[in-house]
């Protein structure tokens, strides 16, 4: 099977219920990213400046050189934006996106974080860009992330994000293992499982659009007007699902040189007031929402339909399509990823084989279906999944006249089609499905052909919800 690793469904139409602590309609996490003295520098070993997240607009790395502009704008965050922003949110729980280099030069506030009860999660070893980095380099950085994080902080982290991340870093931190979470993801408005071998990870997503960020950025935030103005409208948007009971998370995003700035601070000071103002409103770290959320909602058991082998997929779903275990063996030719570990997904795959198959092919799945109430059902030799639903719709129930109608009606259908009557009987009443076996009697060969294969995968997508959930 040809595998594709983005999952590009999720939850789909049906997020799973949150349950926040409390009945709360919406839980909102905030992150303090600390990177100050943890960014590129040649002081740190780096071959040139830092030039990401500034106020230099279109700055570049200076290669072999100190940026003293860069360095000082930087320095601003540590040393009088950390504090203002601690002043103001101190008694929220807050997480801490600490750079483990940058957490090694700032004692005190570390200090502070640890006597405000933040959790400080690890934002890797220094504030670089990863994409580059070979696979053994990165897997050491992030061990010596957690070993100088234990180190400064007295315990190791249980959350991490690199945000400058490789294609690698999920994979990577997953396989070091004792993570809560992950959150170099914004796929999502709740967390989710992810698994790499046999670890199943909890991904926490993060933000890029709640983020102060943007104000470093063009096309981005340039008053704090601007940035309080979207914090509450994703607030009010996430508070109103909540309320019509769908839960979500609502991540914000601060930098310490960014936030810390008093014309800015001043907008956040607003929005989380505005915030607190409303009822049901869970503020928490993100460990704390991913301790919740494992308990709630456990990393799924048992293998999954994209990670089968062909044998497995053809046995677990070789009965889907009537007696046509082909079609199954057929699907494994198809990319195939975690999109495809629902009902539908495996359905697709099916579908597109069966009707990639020539007509007469089709034809052999429409005959391998029973006659509805006919002398299979009778004799009780129908499959297991065909005797049930016959049964739901009243069909191991009829008169003699009832039994005779729909035996007659067999019998001049599959005379007049080729094949015999097919309809998904759960969407279906013993009424209507008389009525339809009258309507349809009478259409020409070739649009009747076309009704029972639709019917065929219909019938095929009800058996998948039944045997995977909706």
């Amino acid at each position: 099977m040809q595998r594709y690793p983005r999952d590009m469904t999720g939850y789909g139409a049906n997020p799973p219920k949150a349950n926040w602590p409390g009945g709360a309609r919406i839980a909102v996490q905030i992150v303090l990213n600390y990177e100050e003295g943890g960014e590129n520098n040649i002081l740190h070993g780096d071959a040139a400046s830092e030039a990401f997240l500034s106020e230099i607009t279109g700055a570049q790395p200076w290669p072999g050189q100190r940026h003293w502009n860069m360095e000082s704008i930087y320095e601003y965050g540590s040393r009088a934006g950390f504090w203002r922003l601690h002043r103001m949110m101190q008694d929220l729980p807050i997480t801490v996106y600490g750079v483990a280099t940058a957490l090694a030069r700032a004692p005190e506030q570390v200090a502070a974080m640890k006597d405000a009860g933040w959790e400080i999660a690890s934002h890797g070893l220094k504030w670089v860009e990863h994409k580059d980095m070979p696979e053994d380099e990165e897997r050491a950085q992030i061990a010596e992330a957690i070993r100088l994080h234990t180190e400064v902080v007295g315990k190791p982290p249980k959350g991490w994000y690199t945000g400058r991340c490789s294609n690698n870093t999920v994979r990577l931190v997953a396989e070091q293992g004792g993570f809560d979470y992950v959150a170099d993801s914004y796929a999502d408005d709740l967390p989710y499982w992810s698994r790499f071998g046999d670890t199943d990870q909890l991904i926490m997503p993060y933000t890029m659009d709640c983020n102060d960020m943007r104000f470093g950025i063009q096309a981005g935030f340039t008053t704090g007007d601007q940035f309080e103005s979207y914090l509450k409208d994703s607030f009010d948007y996430l508070y109103a699902e909540g309320e019509a009971g769908s839960p979500k998370m609502l991540s914000i995003g601060l930098h310490c040189r960014i936030m810390g700035r008093p014309g800015r601070a001043a907008a956040l000071k607003r929005a989380l007031d505005y915030m607190n103002s409303h009822e049901g409103v869970w503020f928490a770290t993100r460990q704390q929402i991913a301790q919740h959320w494992a308990k709630e909602h456990p990393a799924p058991t048992g293998q999954r339909p994209s990670e089968m082998s062909r044998e497995n997929f053809v046995a677990a779903f070789g009965g889907i399509f009537e007696h046509s275990p082909w079609i199954a063996d057929r699907a494994c030719d198809f990319e195939t990823g975690p999109t495809h570990d629902t009902a539908r997904g495996v359905h697709s795959l099916l579908c597109r084989a069966f009707r990639n198959a020539s007509d007469e092919e089709r034809l052999g799945v429409l005959n391998a279906h029973p006659d509805l109430a006919g002398k299979l059902a009778a004799a009780g030799r129908l499959t297991a999944e065909s005797t049930a639903e016959q049964a739901g719709a009243g069909l191991d129930m009829l008169t003699d006249e009832e039994r005779a109608t729909f035996q007659s009606l067999n019998t001049d259908y599959v005379a007049r089609h080729g094949f015999p009557f097919i309809i998904a009987v759960k969407d279906n009443t013993k009424s209507s499905i008389l009525d339809a076996f009258h309507r349809r009697i009478e259409n020409d060969r070739t649009t009747e052909f076309a009704e029972a294969c639709r019917q065929v995968e219909r019938i095929a997508e009800l058996r998948l919800i039944e045997k995977l959930g909706a």
